[in-house]
């Protein structure tokens, strides 16, 4: 379960626990060097500063060398870099769009193996290799873009795109000949040929940029295979490629958004003529862009549904390649046997020769639940029968179990875009449930439960003993609440945070937050008789954030509304040298977070007024009618003194704009809104009022 999503309940915690070690600490005690490059959205958010602990790190569970990003995207141009887990910027000072994680991380991985086999070309190697690609933001270079821009592949739309796609996994043989091809969900996504002229044009730029983003990580993939091969280890070397976001991502709603921040703010359906504005731009670093739905439907066929999606196979299915030369010679060979992400861990192990530890550390070792495919290696083994026989799947409620062949699974009830609004109370037992014959019916389109309900009876019973066995137990159907629901901080219980010496990088999760509070924040300073100008305080960046900051000595406090609006209080006079308390504070007229606990969402993002203050005096006011009610840009950070990564105002300043006088002292006090007796009975009367009509 990743941080943002998760609860207290095991199984749900975001914490990988001693008694699991991972295939990095497995080889790497078995002589093993070992290294992750690229994502890493396994580390809790509240271990995520450099407070640490970081035993959730990569290098804490064995690997030996970590490059990427924490979190479940970057901005590809600009990201929260680390090294192990010293966070750095090699991006800086180099002019925009010359240099690319997708690129750099490739390099890095070159650089590391072949410091490795320098050293020692005896010792074998382990590397993790999660790009960015393909989740959003996509990010890709101009010269992909272009590349792909001129092949013309999206210009008849998103129906015609996967008419094609379908008919050529049909002549590839990669799906069976009968394979249905389920009817376009009309009411989801817009047909194409009921577009605007000006939609169609956005959507195809849209797609251009996503699929040159897939293209230019499978080149920079193929740098690195190709280092193995340069090095003499390729033919030895088991490389297992998955590529995909789950199914393919529909978090860009039916629209798509130059702005994922929008998005997970509740703002999922930008208007074309807004998205429009940031045509000549997307995919560069000054968007944080995502594609229409409908491109998403399209690239999950023969499946239909989503990433989010877990009851549909368009929601969990992804293409696997395994390469082995000197052991696997059936080279282009094709296996349809059912296999789960689960079944990677073994299948390393049994093909290093290895049998996983009943303990490490001296901690007895929960058995590894997922089943070798090394058996379908073989060309004798290739319509072997699947070896993994039972696997449920859950994500937000929505739930599947497969077993030999079947699939029961949820109807869909929730597209991916609407993460909003009061949760399915019952989720175990409030769902139609659908019934699949997969050896019949390979793309999930024919649905058996009505001619079958003592199967779908025995099937349902059956995820529930694997639900209990695997701790999928208790089912919460909530998704925007999650990420917003009260989980361990290093902030937690404290109201007011002071700060007296400049530091940059604390993450999100691990900060004061200023969303759907009141708020004030105080910065004592000194000017020098030549003025002063910089950042005192920011959280965000480009895509969504704040900052307090100087400029030519004037006091500002910024709100960025996600890149369409910025709300700017500013002092009309210079602050004269000497010492100055600055003061920000705004009085929050919304409820708060504690309407989740009634399943209501109306304490969050209200309006609030905002006033500016030097020495005591108000020198600016204004109201804002909305504010931000779930989060800021999430891979930018807290940053006091200066402003690291990008800024949330190009037009004022460029980072890392350092603070010019001296901050002798920052203060930041929270006074979060608290539901009274009758705020709560009023909540719960509605709640009970629109369930019954309903």
């Amino acid at each position: 379960m990743i941080s943002e999503q998760s609860t207290g309940f095991p199984g749900y915690n975001s914490i990988i626990e001693r008694d699991k070690a991972t295939i990095g600490r497995l080889l790497k005690d078995n002589g093993y060097s070992t290294a992750w490059f690229g994502k890493d959205h396994n580390v809790p958010a509240f271990q995520a500063s450099q407070n640490g602990p970081f035993d959730q790190w990569p290098t804490g569970m064995g690997f030996e060398y970590f490059y990427g990003f924490v979190g479940g995207d970057a901005n590809q141009w600009q990201p929260n870099l680390f090294r192990n887990t010293t966070q750095i910027y090699p991006f800086e000072g180099k002019a925009p769009g010359s240099w690319n994680l997708v690129t750099a991380m490739a390099d890095d991985a070159i650089g590391y193996m072949t410091r490795i086999h320098q050293t020692n070309p005896a010792k074998p190697l382990f590397i993790k290799y999660a790009p960015g690609a393909t989740h959003a933001p996509h990010h890709p270079t101009k010269e992909c873009v272009d590349k792909i821009h001129e092949m013309h592949l999206f210009d008849d739309g998103y129906e015609k795109l996967r008419e094609r796609i379908f008919a050529n996994q049909k002549k590839l043989g990669v799906i069976a000949r009968d394979a249905k091809l389920e009817p376009w969900p009309a009411d989801l996504i817009t047909p194409w040929d009921q577009l605007s002229p000006e939609a169609k044009k956005l959507f195809i730029r849209q797609v251009e940029v996503f699929a040159a983003y897939a293209a230019y990580s499978d080149y920079e993939i193929g740098r690195v295979i190709q280092q193995f091969d340069d090095l003499g280890k390729l033919d030895n070397t088991l490389v297992i490629y998955i590529n995909g976001d789950n199914g393919t991502s529909a978090e860009g709603g039916p629209l798509g958004t130059p702005n994922e921040v929008a998005f997970f703010n509740g703002l999922n359906k930008l208007p074309v003529e807004v998205q429009s504005k940031f045509y000549d731009v997307w995919g560069t670093d000054q968007t944080y862009n995502h594609m229409s739905a409908g491109w998403s439907w399209a690239f999950d066929t023969p499946f239909s549904w989503f990433k989010q999606n877990a009851s549909r196979l368009g929601g969990v299915n992804q293409n696997m390649v395994v390469s082995w030369p000197a052991r696997i010679k059936d080279k282009g060979g094709l296996r349809q046997q059912f296999v789960h992400v689960i079944d990677v861990v073994p299948t390393i192990l049994q093909a290093a020769g290895l049998r996983a530890p009943e303990g490490v550390d001296g901690i007895a070792q929960k058995s590894i639940e997922g089943t070798s495919f090394a058996y379908t290696f073989d060309s004798k083994h290739a319509k072997a029968p699947s070896r993994h026989q039972t696997q449920y799947f859950e994500m937000f409620s929505q739930w599947a179990l497969y077993n030999e062949g079947w699939l029961q699974s949820t109807k869909v009830n929730r597209a991916p875009w609407e993460a909003f609004g009061p949760a399915n109370p019952d989720p175990l037992n409030n769902q139609v449930l659908e019934l699949y014959d997969l050896k019949r019916d390979f793309s999930q389109a024919t649905d058996l439960a009505a001619k079958n309900p003592q199967k779908v009876k025995e099937m349902k019973a059956a995820f529930i003993a694997e639900a209990k066995k695997y701790q999928v137990f208790p089912l919460d159907a909530s998704v925007a609440a999650r990420i917003v629901a009260p989980r361990p901080n290093i902030t937690a219980g404290r109201n007011t945070f002071v700060y007296t010496h400049p530091m940059v990088g604390l993450l999100q999760g691990d900060s004061p937050g200023l969303l759907n509070t009141s708020y004030s924040v105080s910065a004592e300073i000194t000017v020098p008789a030549s003025g002063a100008e910089g950042m005192m305080l920011t959280s965000g960046g480009r895509f969504g954030g704040y900052g307090f900051y100087l400029k030519n000595s004037r006091p500002v406090w910024l709100w960025n509304m996600v890149d369409l609006e910025r709300l700017k209080w500013e002092g009309a006079e210079p602050l004269s040298p000497g010492q100055h308390n600055v003061e920000f504070d705004f009085v929050y007229q919304g409820k708060g977070a504690g309407t989740l606990a009634v399943n209501n969402f109306s304490g969050f993002g209200g309006p609030g007024t905002g006033s500016l203050k030097v020495d005591g005096k108000v020198v600016a006011t204004k109201t804002m009618p909305k504010t931000l009610p779930m989060t800021l840009q999430w891979d930018e950070s807290f940053d006091i003194g200066s402003d690291t990564l990008t800024g949330v105002n190009d037009a004022d300043y460029q980072p890392p704009f350092r603070f010019t006088g001296t901050l002798n002292k920052l203060t930041i006090k929270l006074d979060r809104p608290q539901l009274s007796a009758a705020d709560t009975k009023s909540l719960e009367a509605a709640m009970r009022s629109k369930a019954i009509s309903e």
